[in-house]
């Protein structure tokens, strides 16, 4: 491991992937691995419900991690690590937030207003879908319960939280081992920082909320496919 980003999602951890592996830091570790290989859930469940993990085997075969679930197991794998350098993604709180709610967040933030009938039918497809069940349980246990308290729907309390990762991150990694990034920044300061050239072309931005929205449902009716495909197979 090369690399850790221990931004919280949402602050340009999908640009920063894509960046690490345009600058030959990947593959790259990150949220949308697990969506596409759903035996990697099991791996943070272990890891939030307190069982060993084997980092080592977690990230076989990448050289870069970031996003969540990895960012919310940021001491551990710091620690794990000593020789990576790492990144701290940040933004604006409160643009952070907005953007964490419209996307992220969203669905535990609607749960709370959300009919009695709508939660019927999210139980039966996630009992449908064993790797859609497992991936709300780890999203709502490594993510939401062990960063956040259960609280992504307090505004207040959640910005407080990312302000604290923040300042923990930076009060905790050494300074020359460290990089606080905006991503708006582009590729100067990510580049001085991992002794790499400067490539040609822009710097990569993608997954903002908009692209977040259209393609999570993709995502999602994909993982329940194979699941269903595969328990048919049986």
């Amino acid at each position: 491991m090369r690399v850790i980003g221990v931004g919280l999602g949402r602050t340009g951890t999908t640009s920063l992937r894509v960046a690490l592996e345009q600058l030959g830091f990947g593959p790259c570790y990150h949220m949308f691995n697990i969506v596409e290989e759903p035996r990697r859930i099991h791996h943070w469940l272990d890891a939030a419900e307190g069982r060993p993990v084997d980092w080592t085997k977690v990230f076989a075969g990448f050289t870069s991690v970031v996003d969540f679930p990895a960012a919310a197991f940021w001491r551990e794998l710091v620690a794990h690590y000593p020789d990576a350098k790492v990144v701290l993604t940040v933004r604006d709180p409160q643009r952070w937030y907005d953007s964490a709610a419209a996307t992220i967040f969203k669905k535990a933030v609607e749960a709370e207003s959300r009919p009695a009938a709508g939660r019927l039918a999210f139980r039966l497809a996630t009992k449908i879908s064993p790797d859609l069940g497992a991936f709300t349980r780890m999203v709502r246990t490594a993510i939401q319960q062990r960063v956040f308290d259960g609280r992504v729907a307090d505004r207040d309390h959640a910005v407080k939280v990312f302000e604290r990762h923040n300042r923990d991150v930076m009060l905790e990694v050494p300074a020359d081992r460290l990089l606080v990034y905006d991503v708006a920044e582009g590729w100067g300061p990510l580049c001085s920082f991992l002794g790499v050239p400067v490539p040609d072309g822009p710097f990569p931005h993608g997954n903002d909320a908009e692209s977040f929205r259209r393609d999570e449902g993709r995502r999602m009716r994909r993982m329940a496919a194979r699941s269903v495909l595969f328990r048919a197979s049986r």
